[in-house]
């Protein structure tokens, strides 16, 4: 199991899920942006357990996607876990940087 972490903006949180499930073949939804939103809120990158987890079950792959909110900012934490193909943790690694951008 390979990781790619990092950090984004929060409010690039939704663009960033939209398409790292677009790579795994995930179909992600409105109810799964509820979902996450609403649990995004309650996290803290300073605490162990402040951290939510949220899977991504792809016809590709399978990711775990860990997130916490920045304690005073505005940052997200995020980690990528999985099977990752070299391609797919370059293409994680890209969204990272380019999320993390103004």
């Amino acid at each position: 199991m390979a990781e790619v972490d990092g950090w984004i903006w929060e409010h690039n949180l939704r663009s960033f899920l939209e398409l790292l499930s677009h790579y795994v073949g995930y179909g992600f939804d409105a109810t799964d942006w509820e979902t996450v939103a609403l649990a995004v809120e309650a996290t803290d990158d300073e605490r162990t357990d402040g951290w939510y987890s949220y899977l991504l079950v792809g016809e590709h792959r399978r990711l775990e996607v860990r997130l916490a909110r920045a304690v005073g900012g505005d940052e997200l934490m995020v980690a990528v876990k999985g099977a990752l193909t070299p391609e797919l943790e370059v293409r994680v690694d890209t969204l990272l940087a380019a999320f993390a951008v103004g």
